[in-house]
C-alpha cells in the first residue's frame, strides 16, 4: 500500500528508451510519460560531468580547512572563470536539461500546477523519484531552470523524495502508521568533530548546538557516543542526527560505517538492532546518498540501510 495520492515516479534509463511510470494509491493503471529526448548516454555524460565539478570544487568531502595546495587551485579557478567572461555554468546547463528533458514531461503529465512560494497558505504536492541506472547519481530534486529572468524549477510545483525502490516505500508507509502510536518521541544527537586520521570538521559541533537549542523542550539527547553507546540511544529515541565523517563500502555494503572518535558504527551492526521505533535518520555526512556506479541499479549507499534497518525517512547528501 502506497501512501494516499502520493505519486512514486519511476524512471526507466536504458540503451533503448527512458520512460517514466507513474503509480500511485487508488488508480488501476499506471501513468506511462514517454521521455524521447533522454538517453542513457545524456544521463551518464551528466554524471561524469556533475562528479567532475563536485571535485574541482572541493564538494566530495568535509573539511575545516582547505590546504594551501586548494586555496591556490580555488584562486586559479576564479582567475580563469574571470578571464573567459560569463562562461557556461556546466551544473546549471544539468540541472536545465534534467528538467526539459525529464521532470517538466512527468510534471506535465501529472498536471501538477505552478504555486508560488508567496502565496498564501501554498501547500505543494510530494513526488517520490524512484531512479535507475547512472540517472540515479543526479539531482532531479534542483532540476530548473537557473540564471533567466523567470526561473523555472521543480521546487515550483512540488517536494521531492527519494526511495529506493517500491518496496522500501511500502515498508516505510506500514511502519509510518505504527509509529504514530507506538514511537517513542525523542532526538539523538551525535557529533564526532575530530576523528583520528581524518580532517576534523568543527563545524558540526555548532550544527548539534543549533538544533539542541532549537529543539528546546523536546527531549533531546546530544554527545559524542562511540560505536554500542550509539546504537542504545538509537534504540531509545525516534529521531538521529549523525554529524560526521563517513565510509560507504561498495564490495560489502554492510561494512559502509559512520566514522567516531573511538572505532565505528557499521551498517550491518545497526541492521542487526531492533529498531522499532526508528522514525527519521538524519545523516550529516558526505555522500551517504551516493551509490556505485558500476552498480547503479543496486543501492548501497548508507541512506538506503537506514531505511532497510528501520528508519521511515532518512535525509542524506548525494
Amino acid at each position: 500500500m502506497l501512501a494516499d495520492a502520493v505519486p512514486v515516479v519511476i524512471v526507466n534509463v536504458s540503451e533503448d528508451r527512458c520512460d517514466g511510470v507513474v503509480i500511485s494509491s487508488g488508480t488501476s493503471e499506471p501513468v506511462h510519460v514517454p521521455l524521447p529526448r533522454f538517453s542513457l548516454v545524456k544521463a551518464k555524460e551528466d554524471r561524469n560531468m556533475l562528479g567532475t565539478q563536485l571535485m574541482m570544487h572541493n564538494l566530495r568531502r568535509r573539511a575545516a580547512k582547505p590546504s594551501e595546495e586548494e586555496v591556490l587551485t580555488r584562486a586559479i579557478q576564479r582567475v580563469r572563470v574571470g578571464e573567459a567572461g560569463h562562461r557556461p555554468n556546466p551544473v546549471q546547463d544539468i540541472l536545465r536539461n534534467r528538467w526539459e528533458e525529464v521532470v517538466k514531461p512527468i510534471i506535465n503529465a501529472l498536471g501538477i500546477p505552478r504555486i508560488e512560494y508567496q502565496e498564501a497558505g501554498a501547500t505543494f504536492p510530494r513526488i517520490w523519484w524512484c531512479l535507475t541506472g547512472p540517472l540515479a547519481f543526479l539531482p532531479l530534486h534542483a532540476a530548473g531552470l537557473y540564471g533567466s529572468e523567470v526561473p523555472e524549477t521543480i521546487h515550483n510545483y512540488a517536494i521531492s523524495s527519494y526511495t529506493p525502490n517500491v518496496s522500501s516505500l511500502i515498508a516505510r508507509v506500514r511502519g509510518s502508521r505504527l509509529n504514530d502510536n507506538q514511537a517513542t518521541s525523542g532526538l539523538f544527537l551525535n557529533s564526532q568533530p575530530s576523528p583520528p586520521g581524518a580532517s576534523p570538521i568543527p563545524g558540526t559541533i555548532r550544527e548539534v548546538r543549533l538544533i539542541n537549542d532549537m529543539a528546546g523542550k523536546t527531549k533531546v539527547r546530544a554527545l559524542k557516543a562511540e560505536g554500542d553507546e550509539c546504537l542504545e540511544y538509537m534504540e531509545q529515541y525516534s529521531s538521529i542526527y549523525l554529524a560526521c565523517h563517513a565510509s560507504q563500502d561498495t564490495i560489502d555494503p554492510l561494512q559502509s560505517r559512520f566514522i567516531f572518535h573511538k572505532g565505528s558504527l557499521s551498517l550491518g551492526a545497526i541492521i542487526q538492532r531492533d529498531l522499532k521505533n526508528a522514525d527519521l535518520a538524519f545523516l550529516s555526512a558526505c555522500e551517504t546518498g551516493t551509490g556505485e556506479e558500476k552498480v547503479s541499479d543496486e543501492v548501497v549507499h548508507l541512506a538506503a540501510g537506514m531505511l532497510a534497518a528501520g528508519y521511515c525517512r532518512v535525509v542524506a547528501t548525494m
